[in-house]
């Protein structure tokens, strides 16, 4: 059975970067009738907040993205220190006692001399002597061996790859302080949960190389691996620099759709057009993660709003009814007032702006030219209520009593009676009025 995972760090808030791993990762679960593990990345008990797990949690809720247990890393300790154990019997885990100071020397002497910043394995020569009088001085940490030789496989996104494992240095899986890392952590996990199949981002390729080698080692079976595209800013810059305002929590506050965002991304990057879909049973219905490429994807945050915009010109009234209350729309009134209203607005927080326009009038907007006219018009405007017809029958009128016809005749009586430039068509408008429009000139 497929099973795949989205193993986000409680450090921070959801963001757009992430919810790409974690989409493409549900929807190969639920294409497959599988199972979808959250697994939460508690690793590091100094920087993961409660609070930021029960935000990943409310934000996949809003999305529409369910999923079939939770797992989190920190009560999985015993696990990889037994993994830790095995690989150190199997002399696949061994101590080091390089200094960060020390460590970056080596790198920029290796530079220098034109090779590749690769860990040169010296503490596998320390004798347990010299073991032992380091541990008395300065703490360890642990790398897994790597075998030299080609490490391969064939990537669902990028295709076939091949990494030569001597140009990589042996990952360290445990560091000074004792912390297990999530390179180990991630391996342990896959292998005991039965992972099938894992998608992230194409920075996480050598790792990929590394984590291929630690799951044989321990027994497993190696999951199909994809790695997509990072994301950047819409001229190419870096958007990590952007990440503090593309939380999923912001967006949402700031009235973008889960319906924008997920047609957004289950679609960016691939060479298929952005189809906006109601949910995402049909994201995940349409989604083949065959058809993403592997170069850098531009993302730009305004895309989201016309596509929220349309979602919301597709929704009824009962879909709404909530925020339509809470506006103080009328039941009798709400399914025509969002009607006329629905095709007009950016984000469900401008309808509280459009029923206010109707309940009490706009302040007119009535440029110095147009203010005689203006004046001129509204003293024959009938009394309420108004129906389909009045606008027809107003502007004719209007016509013939002051001879202007076109945009000069409709422009300024719409900016008069609603105080925009644009909106619904006026004789719409003009049916949903609850007070007659007034100018003093």
């Amino acid at each position: 059975m497929t099973t795949t995972r989205f193993a986000p760090s409680p450090t921070g808030w959801l963001h757009i970067g992430n919810l790409r791993a974690a989409l493409f990762n549900y929807a190969i679960a639920r294409q497959q009738g599988g199972t979808f593990i959250l697994r939460i990345d508690d690793t590091d008990p100094e920087r993961s907040k409660d609070e930021y797990v029960q935000g990943i949690k409310d934000d996949l809720t809003w999305l529409g993205m369910d999923w079939d247990r939770v797992e989190h890393q920190s009560a999985r300790m015993d696990n990889y220190l037994a993994a830790k154990q095995r690989l150190i019997d199997m002399g696949r885990l061994y101590e080091c006692f390089e200094t960060p100071t020390e460590l970056d020397l080596k790198r920029k002497k290796q530079l220098n001399m034109g090779k590749p910043p690769v860990y040169d394995r010296a503490a596998l020569d320390l004798s347990e002597d010299e073991k032992d009088r380091l541990r008395a001085e300065r703490g360890s940490h642990w790398r897994f061996k790597l075998e030299h030789k080609r490490i391969e496989w064939t990537d669902g996104i990028i295709g076939d790859i091949s990494i030569d494992a001597a140009s990589v240095s042996d990952p360290v899986l445990f560091k000074n302080d004792g912390q297990i890392l999530y390179t180990l952590a991630s391996v342990v996990d896959d292998t005991e949960m039965g992972v099938t199949d894992v998608v992230r981002g194409s920075d996480h390729v050598t790792n990929t190389a590394t984590q291929i080698q630690m799951i044989e080692a321990l027994g497993g079976d190696v999951p199909r691996f994809a790695h997509h595209s990072l994301l950047t800013g819409p001229q190419g810059e870096a958007l990590s620099k952007r990440l503090g305002t593309l939380a999923l929590r912001d967006l949402r506050k700031n009235g973008v759709a889960p319906q924008a965002i997920l047609s957004l991304m289950a679609r960016l990057g691939s060479s298929d057009p952005v189809e906006l879909r109601a949910n995402v049973d049909e994201v995940v219905a349409n989604f083949d993660i065959s058809k993403f490429g592997s170069a850098p994807t531009k993302f730009d945050a305004d895309d989201l709003g016309p596509l929220t915009a349309r979602h919301l010109a597709t929704l009824d009234a009962a879909d709404v009814a909530d925020v339509l209350t809470s506006a103080g729309v009328p039941d009798p009134l709400a399914a025509p007032f969002w009607q006329v209203v629905r095709g007009n607005i950016a984000t469900l927080d401008d309808v509280a702006g459009w029923w206010a326009l109707f309940r009490d009038g706009p302040t007119p907007l009535v440029a110095d030219e147009d203010k005689d006219f203006v004046a001129e018009a509204f003293a024959l405007l009938p009394p309420l209520p108004y129906d389909a017809e009045t606008w027809s029958n107003w502007t004719t009128a209007v016509k013939e009593a002051t001879g202007r016809k076109g945009k000069s005749l409709f422009m300024p009586l719409r900016k008069a009676v609603t105080g925009r430039e644009r909106g619904p068509e006026m004789a719409d408008v003009m049916s949903l009025l609850q007070v007659k429009p007034e100018f003093q000139g």
